[in-house]
């Protein structure tokens, strides 16, 4: 008995080392120190970026009721003048807001084409055969796509600006199908940020490839997005859904 007793020791034994040696879960730490590091880099990019909500459940940590788009928009109504890429304030921001999401306001340095995901896919397998220069790409959550391009800059004649609102009106959304350019006075949430249902909101390509020309990849993505639309349209969807309403 006391020699089985010792073998059931020595198993016992063995199977807690083994449990000691196996991955554990990444420390809420690291997670945050990833975090940062993405946020900084996207400052360091350039681009500008301020808190935003973030998903409580299925809900919104605004607490608004019925909230419109849930842990997808800036947590403060001054974002635009908010926004920053200074390191010390983003800093501050993250530990100070560990569960906040974070947003990047357009048309000061960088554009955001944002597409239907399948079209997205698509076009930016087009675009990498040509080998055109393809800059940040991300995924948010199941449907859309976001390419990040450089601004069509500041304009000396204020007509001369696209708004983000452009393919949202009725005259030019058989021209651009499901397809809406992010410019001045609009954002979109950047990676790595969490959205309800357990989605969320990813690099394809991270931050550290410049910033192309947006007219550059506006055909491949014009093209993949009228093909999309076609097919969306036959299945009953919306093809013109876009992944960040300005409305909160």
């Amino acid at each position: 008995m006391g020699a089985d007793s010792g073998r059931a020791r020595g198993t016992e034994g063995k199977i807690s080392q083994w449990l000691r040696r196996r991955p554990k879960p990444r420390p809420a730490e690291d997670e945050a120190s990833e975090r940062l590091a993405l946020l900084l880099a996207v400052a360091g990019a350039g681009m500008p970026v301020s808190p935003a909500a973030h998903p409580v459940g299925f809900r919104c940590s605004c607490e608004r009721v019925g909230c419109p788009t849930p842990a997808r928009h800036p947590v403060s109504f001054a974002w635009q003048t908010q926004s920053t890429t200074d390191p010390a304030q983003i800093e501050r921001w993250a530990a100070g807001q560990p569960l906040a999401n974070f947003i990047t306001a357009t048309g000061m340095v960088h554009d955001v084409l944002d597409v239907p995901l399948t079209a997205g896919l698509q076009a930016l397998e087009r675009l990498t055969d040509e080998g055109v220069e393809v800059g940040p790409v991300a995924r948010s959550g199941s449907d859309r796509m976001l390419f990040f391009t450089a601004t069509r800059g500041t304009p000396e004649e204020e007509d001369e600006w696209w708004p983000c609102e452009l393919d949202c009106h009725p005259e030019t959304q058989e021209e651009h199908p499901g397809l809406r350019w992010h410019c001045r006075g609009s954002y979109v949430l950047l990676p790595p940020s969490r959205l309800p249902g357990e989605l969320d909101v990813r690099w394809e390509r991270g931050p550290e490839h410049p910033l192309p020309d947006p007219l550059t990849l506006l055909e491949a993505l014009q093209d993949a997005c009228a093909r999309y639309a076609g097919s969306a349209e036959a299945n009953g969807l919306d093809p013109n859904a876009v992944a960040w309403p300005l409305g909160r």
